[in-house]
């Protein structure tokens, strides 16, 4: 059972906030539990410091332990400054009040237990025939510690996925290499263009499976946030939850235009502090733009490609799916990770084996603060930030050319789409 609610033309209160979390705490049994919370990092817009308040005053006083546990994924481990930004209380040595705030250590493999595999019959099946190799189920074992695991998170159109949140925060949040890699790369031969705000998908369904692995209940509270306020929460079980709240992102957070766009400005937030999470300006856009077209993601202050992963893109560059599929011999021992987001941020494509000539749709172009030698050596276009005048590029929709502020979190598609996606 959901309980919650949400709306596509209004926003929560806070007292509407919490009005639903107690609705929702009346039906779980946390009372006497060690409650473990796995929440967001800095790089999702979400009203973290209110649910922490409200989790404090109406779920505290009922349990033995509540803590939570950053789900990094593999992005970098948070500081106690930003974790208390994130959290909106003081967090000192990795605590606040009586509660721990954890760092998902997965550069550690000690921080991991392994939970099962989903077997390769049942990938076959689950993934339509795409990949057919059994998948280790790995997790932090820091679940273990706990009796009840809750989720606590938003949900926006994600390009590996269809939407984020629900057992995402497991899978890849708080996981093992193996998986992460696995469902990334599904999501990559896939392509974002197909992926991307689609609903159910084949990666939301490995995801599902691995979860099933799970030894605690689990719990969840889905969002639905945009930069004005809070447009749903929802609680239940993670599916349940994040069903419903997937359904009111697809109104919130999709946009349809009539004709697609020639040239486009994502201005980056600079919760993005890195290419690696500055590319949902690409991901995001990537559906509405015109055969030929550009996307410029402009961040001045971004000097990094990724902090975790940057000597490997590195030495792969930034390509279509096909180039590394035709030449899989050559990048097969590169972390599926690695290849999916440089497929996701190059975007559709083809790559012709006998020629080795790669033709993508659109190019990609940074204005940021990484150096053009870099740009060029990565296979990614270079534009110098101080030369953009944003005026210039305002006002100027029916040319095609169009200025996103705050680009990463809303998803633009065509109502006609006008290609299909690569072969």
């Amino acid at each position: 059972m959901t309980v919650g609610r949400g709306s596509a033309v209004g926003y929560l209160s806070a007292d509407d906030m919490r009005q639903i979390v107690s609705q929702a705490l009346a039906t779980a049994a946390f009372d006497g539990k060690r409650i473990l919370i796995i929440i967001p990092d800095g790089t999702r817009t979400m009203p973290m410091p209110d649910m922490f308040v409200i989790f404090r005053e109406l779920l505290r006083p009922r349990t033995k332990a509540l803590d939570y546990l950053v789900a990094l994924g593999t992005h970098p481990p948070m500081t106690d400054a930003q974790l208390s930004k994130l959290v909106g209380q003081p967090v000192v040595d990795g605590k606040t009040g009586d509660s721990y705030v954890f760092n998902h250590h997965w550069e550690n493999p000690e921080n991991f237990i392994r939970l099962g595999a989903i077997p390769a019959p049942d990938m076959v099946q689950i993934t339509g025939g795409l990949m057919s190799q059994e998948v280790p189920v790995t997790l932090n074992r820091l679940i273990l510690d706990y009796d009840h695991l809750v989720v606590c998170g938003p949900v926006f159109p994600h390009e590996v996925v269809g939407f984020s949140g629900g057992n995402k925060y497991f899978f890849p949040g708080i996981a093992g290499p193996e998986i992460i890699n696995f469902t990334h790369w599904l999501g990559a031969v896939i392509t974002n263009y197909e992926v991307i705000g689609a609903g159910y998908t084949p990666v939301r369904a490995v995801i599902d499976r691995a979860a099933q692995l799970i030894p605690r209940p689990r719990s969840c509270f889905a969002l639905v946030v945009t930069h004005e306020g809070v447009a749903g929460l929802y609680f239940g079980s993670p599916q349940e939850a994040w069903t419903a709240a997937s359904a009111l992102s697809a109104r919130k957070h999709i946009v349809y235009v009539d004709r697609p766009f020639r040239r486009v400005l994502s201005i980056m937030p600079e919760m993005y502090d890195d290419l690696w999470t500055a590319a949902k300006g690409m991901y995001k856009i990537e559906p509405a733009v015109a055969d030929g077209g550009e996307v410029v993601i402009y961040s001045p202050g971004l000097t990094e490609v990724s902090y975790t992963h940057g000597k490997l893109i590195d030495q792969i560059g930034y390509h279509c799916r096909d180039y590394f599929m035709k030449q899989w011999d050559r990048f097969k021992h590169f972390p599926g990770g690695v290849l999916a987001h440089s497929t996701h941020v190059k975007g559709l494509g083809r790559y012709d084996a006998s020629t080795g000539i790669e033709s993508p749709r659109i190019q990609v172009t940074l204005a940021t603060g990484i150096p053009e030698e870099r740009c060029r050596r990565i296979n990614l276009g270079y534009l110098n930030p101080a030369t953009i005048d944003l005026d210039e590029w305002r006002g100027r929709e029916e040319e095609g050319v169009v200025a996103i502020p705050r680009a990463g979190e809303t998803l633009f598609r065509l109502k006609r789409p006008a290609i299909a996606a690569a072969s």
